[in-house]
């Protein structure tokens, strides 16, 4: 299977904005600043203000230094990121030990930075990040000024609800953080597939628009050619048979011919009319799909047959490289044979891809063509060792499934009875036939 890596990116360095940054501290200055406020002045609850105030100014320094030191759209390492957002929990922690611990209803906001953290940095950050806050939690749970309250009505809370919260925010501290890295995570590795799609297309396109400018080119050396013809047509009748010069001017008329027929050739690459290079039967299609693949030491058998006339599509490069990868996976992990069955009937047309290797592995089987999940590893039992490739990033089969979906058709795979791994295409009949009646 092909491994496309996207040049420059990896998801091991991704990075936060300071805007990004400043934004969530100013908000979270903004919601303390509120919150002591009620408190302190709404409430009348006793409380040390002074020292309280002095640990919400250290965030507007922070966030001022910031400023004053990198421009807005700066971005930090995801070292530097987890280091701030440290910094965040650290005064986070400050405020809840003077205002009573894990007993304070706004220690939840603790979740807040490795929520952060873990939609934006990679995992092992968030962890870090996870295990401080949890330390942090487990000391404001020993040991904190109490919880502001009236004067002379001291609330006092029993040490089994106390464990209570403290279970609480670790809980919620796991839960949360889990599940927001996942979905965060599905989201990077689904952006990176579709990218890893649109550069194989893009390739596609490169070849469509080179065979347009050959043909423009060949259209424009005609006129030269021609004359050149001409000349050395009319060189050949003036000279002598036993002339010195002669067999070079015979050398000249065929060679000029010679660059006419290439010519030809390159101009039928940039017609758009229905002519034999935009259309292929299904057969050609598989063909053509299979032939890169016929040098390995696996054989490859290409059946085709159906019922009634054999289906025709538009040439389409994105199906044919879609078939090429499924074929490829196929021979990487084969025995020794790998067989392409191509069928039709009156309503639908089937491509079946099969080998005769381990099969896939059943705890990937129900998420194959996902991007990221590969049965690469699970597969490679019962290879030989000159075909097996080690590590993929499931990216081929993503594509595959991607485009043959673009297509119009479907995509199943599963282990046979016998022993080894099944891809099967499905198109119905009309859709997969449709290009022709937009291209030809």
């Amino acid at each position: 299977m092909a491994d496309l890596r996207l040049g420059g990116t990896s998801r091991d360095d991704r990075m936060l904005r300071l805007d990004t940054l400043v934004r969530l501290r100013w908000l979270a200055v903004a919601g303390q600043i509120l919150a002591v406020l009620v408190v302190a002045f709404g409430l009348g609850f006793h409380m040390p203000l002074a020292a309280t105030a002095l640990v919400v100014l250290l965030s507007v320094v922070l966030n001022i230094v910031l400023l004053l030191r990198f421009p807005s759209n700066h971005r930090f390492s995801a070292r530097t990121s987890a280091f701030i957002l440290a910094l965040d929990v650290v005064q986070l922690t400050a405020l809840l030990w003077l205002t009573g611990g894990i007993t304070n209803p706004f220690a939840m906001l603790f979740l807040a930075p490795v929520m952060v953290s873990a939609a934006t940095l990679p995992l092992r950050y968030t962890v870090l990040l996870g295990g401080l806050v949890g330390l942090l939690a487990t000391m404001l749970a020993f040991f904190a000024w109490p919880l502001p309250w009236r004067a002379g009505e001291p609330i006092r809370l029993e040490p089994l609800y106390v464990t209570g919260l403290w279970l609480a925010v670790l809980v919620a501290l796991s839960f949360i953080a889990a599940y927001t890295w996942r979905v965060a995570d599905e989201a990077r590795k689904l952006s990176d597939a579709l990218a890893a799609t649109e550069l194989v297309l893009a390739r596609e396109q490169h070849l469509n628009a080179v065979a347009g400018l050959a043909a423009a080119a060949a259209h424009k050396l005609g006129t030269p050619l021609a004359t050149i013809t001409v000349v050395a047509r009319e060189l050949d009748l003036q000279v002598k048979p036993r002339h010195p010069l002669k067999s070079d001017i015979v050398l000249l008329r065929q060679e000029a011919q010679r660059c006419r027929e290439i010519l030809t050739n390159i101009s039928a690459l940039g017609r758009d009319e229905g002519g034999p290079l935009m259309r292929m039967g299904l057969t050609q299609l598989v063909e053509e799909a299979v032939d890169p693949h016929r040098g390995s030491k696996v054989r490859i058998a290409v059946t085709a047959a159906g019922e009634g006339e054999e289906p025709v599509i538009a040439r389409n490069p994105g199906l044919i490289y879609a078939l090429g990868n499924l074929v490829e996976n196929a021979v990487d992990f084969a025995a020794g044979q790998v067989e392409v069955d191509a069928s039709w009937n009156a309503t639908r047309v089937r491509v079946r891809i099969t080998d005769d290797g381990p099969g896939f592995a059943p705890e990937v089987m129900a998420r194959l063509g996902e991007p990221y999940v590969t049965s690469r590893r699970n597969r490679l039992e019962g290879v030989p060792a000159d075909r097996g490739h080690g590590g993929g990033h499931g990216l081929g089969l993503f594509i595959a499934k991607t485009l043959v979906e673009r297509s119009g058709g479907r995509v199943r795979w599963q282990n046979r009875q016998s022993g080894g791994a099944e891809a099967l295409l499905i198109w119905e009949r009309a859709e997969f036939s449709n290009e022709i009646d937009q291209k030809g």
